[in-house]
């Protein structure tokens, strides 16, 4: 299956190494993950810590394949930010869902979900299901 049929990942960040850090992981553990778009959208424009409105319309235009695009945030303003921009309508493509999952087990869990070739909602469920991931 081409990128083109995927589900594109769009890992928020109020730290742009941080996610982008998590995207290298993700991509990583699901193979590579070349196949699978995923983008970083971390900080703020100017480099600093905090999220940006701008920056993640872009980097959810960067992976838009048609197949829909899943957004995980990591603390609340991010959170805030990508309710906003699904909000407005226009500013992030058709299909893209916000979702409710840690970040880094679920940024994972969606890349690899993403990477086997499932729909948007196998790939929100997969990373949603990383809450009950047990450690102990």
């Amino acid at each position: 299956m081409s990128d083109a049929n995927r589900v594109g990942i769009v890992l928020v960040s109020h730290s742009a190494e941080v996610a982008a850090s998590v995207a290298e992981l993700a991509k990583g553990l699901a193979g590579g993950g070349t196949e699978v778009p995923v983008a970083a959208a971390g900080g703020t424009e100017g480099g600093g810590l905090g999220t940006s409105a701008e920056l993640i319309a872009a980097a959810a235009a960067s992976v838009d394949r048609g197949a829909g695009v899943a957004v995980l945030t990591d603390l609340g303003s991010a959170v805030l930010t990508v309710k906003a921009l699904l909000a407005e309508g226009d500013e992030l493509p058709d299909g893209t869902r916000l979702v409710d999952a840690p970040f880094v087990e679920g940024a994972v869990a969606a890349v690899v979900t993403a990477a086997a070739g499932a729909d948007l909602t196998a790939v929100e469920a997969a990373a949603a299901e990383a809450y009950s991931y047990r450690k102990v």
